[in-house]
């Protein structure tokens, strides 16, 4: 079994790199373990408190959990992946059957940042993109898919996003076998990981 880390700030392309080496590869040799689904369950905190949850703190994230669902995966075992709701902040009852695969790839802003999960990893891959191509994508998705407006977006970027990059994300960087410059758009890191990946299975 392969084991790959994909981390990278908010906006900078990972889920389109996730992508891309996901639909060159053969179908059902490829699990993605998204590390949003392994937040913490927040509903036991009032409503109008989740709102000033930092979700892009390392703290925010259930990383015994997700160890134990690599390790399990790793063991051969099936696994039932938690599902998040945005909207709601909190776990919900539903969970998602995994079985093991080849290839498990976990993705996630901080997925290179806790040790315990960056040591099962056979590869660390970081994908660095510029901070302004990152707010750009980040204020379109949230303003598609989030009903957030630009100024709310540009806000949070400033008083939670930047920060947590400067002090969480970029740090992960030097653990990183590999860091794709410019995401989505580097078919040339793509195709090299895609052939590192197909050489192992």
């Amino acid at each position: 079994m392969l084991i790959i880390g994909i981390a990278g700030g908010t906006g900078s392309g990972k889920t389109t790199v996730v992508r891309k080496i996901v639909e060159s590869l053969p179908a059902n040799e490829v699990v993605l373990l998204p590390q949003d689904s392994y937040y913490k369950d927040s509903s036991h905190i009032p409503l109008e408190k989740r709102q000033n949850i930092n979700f892009d703190h390392p703290d925010a994230f259930d990383w015994t959990l997700l160890s134990e669902h690599v390790a399990a995966l790793r063991r051969g075992e099936s696994i039932e992946q938690p599902t998040y709701s945005y909207l709601t902040c909190t776990r919900q009852a539903e969970t998602i059957h995994i079985e093991p695969r080849e290839v498990v790839i976990i993705e996630g802003i901080l997925a290179l940042c806790d040790p315990t999960l960056r040591n099962m990893m056979d590869l660390k891959v970081f994908v660095d993109t510029d901070s302004d191509e990152r707010l750009i994508r980040v204020i379109q998705r949230d303003m598609q898919e989030r009903g957030r407006t630009a100024e709310a977006v540009m806000e949070r970027y400033i008083r939670v996003l930047k920060p947590m990059h400067q002090q969480f994300i970029e740090p992960c960087k030097r653990y990183a076998d590999l860091i794709v410059p410019e995401g989505g758009n580097n078919q040339v890191a793509i195709d090299i990981l895609t052939m590192y990946i197909k050489k192992h299975l």
